[in-house]
């Protein structure tokens, strides 16, 4: 995964089963066993997302453990939509610390990662020692289901709806145009304009011409670019198809986060603060960075400084 463009040293992966699946898992600071971190990374994405993180994780003193989660990458992409729900990705994330030996750690996760690892510090409050999230605060549970309120509020192409109403269709156009769609997706400094109508991850992938800025180089895009060629986006979209089954799935939960945890928000990320994150998370920090969405690519030093500073507090 390196070029003469990329200098990162970017780890070989490993294939590990876990859960029923095969999670293709990247480490760094294997030496530091004993202080595990756990990086979880959104869509459409891939471990290599982390790739600024790892390092100075690593030297930080923390054993750090980044899997393509399941749909992703090489890992096992079960046919199953109900395989990708926060049951069984939570469960993913138990077995992984079970196969090294771990009791707990501590998770961190971005944009669909994010409500991942609220979902497994709900789940399994036991397994978690610390969360850091990026992007997607806490999302309250309310009294209906998560899609059916986008669809009322929304409408129909929004593009959560749009994956959970009119399946295969967005996946289909994502495949034929993966190189333009991730291209058009990873950008900074995105100019605000006027929505177009219909879908915006299908308007996305059809796009001509890209806005703003690139967010990293062609060498970095081209892990993202043959990661999803290689698999596809079905897998990774059935994570949404499972959001109003994961409503279900947390109706009996305690909602309360009682970990320390660290938001990080970027203060361009068109993803809204959630103004009451203390009522659900009462030991939270929150660190806002000049950037958009991809908090972690787009201000790599800055997230690092951010999380390295919280994790050392007595």
């Amino acid at each position: 995964m390196t070029s003469p463009k990329n200098p990162i040293d970017f780890p070989e992966p490993t294939l590990i089963p876990v859960n029923g699946v095969e999670l293709e898992v990247f480490e760094a600071g294997q030496h530091n066993a004993g202080r595990p971190i756990v990086l979880c990374h959104g869509w459409p994405e891939h471990a290599f997302s982390w790739r600024h993180q790892m390092p100075a994780l690593a030297a930080a003193g923390y054993h750090v453990i980044v899997p393509n989660q399941r749909g992703y990458g090489n890992s096992s992409r079960p046919a199953d939509v109900t395989a990708y729900d926060i049951e069984h990705l939570s469960g993913d994330l138990v077995a992984l610390l079970d196969h090294y030996g771990y009791e707990d750690a501590t998770f961190v996760g971005h944009d669909w990662g994010a409500m991942v690892v609220w979902g497994l510090t709900l789940l399994h409050p036991h397994r978690v020692n610390k969360v850091i999230n990026l992007s997607l605060p806490y999302q309250e549970r309310g009294e209906r289901p998560w899609i059916e309120v986008m669809e009322e509020f929304l409408g129909g192409d929004f593009y959560f709806v749009h994956f959970n109403r009119q399946p295969g269709v967005a996946d289909a156009v994502l495949d034929e145009n993966t190189f333009r769609f991730l291209r058009n997706m990873y950008r900074k400094n995105v100019p605000l304009t006027v929505p177009e109508p219909g879908m915006v991850m299908v308007n996305l992938a059809n796009a001509e011409a890209p806005l703003g800025e690139p967010l990293m180089s062609d060498s970095e895009l081209a892990v993202f670019v043959s990661a999803f060629e290689s698999s596809g986006f079905t897998g990774s979209i059935n994570w949404y198809r499972n959001l109003d089954r994961n409503w279900r799935l947390l109706a009996d939960v305690d909602p309360i986060i009682h970990q320390p945890a660290l938001m990080i928000y970027g203060e361009r990320d068109a993803i809204q603060r959630f103004e009451r994150l203390p009522d659900f998370v009462p030991d939270v920090d929150v660190v806002s960075l000049d950037c958009g969405h991809w908090i972690q690519q787009e201000q790599p030093e800055e997230t690092n400084q951010a999380m390295l500073r919280w994790l050392a507090k007595p």
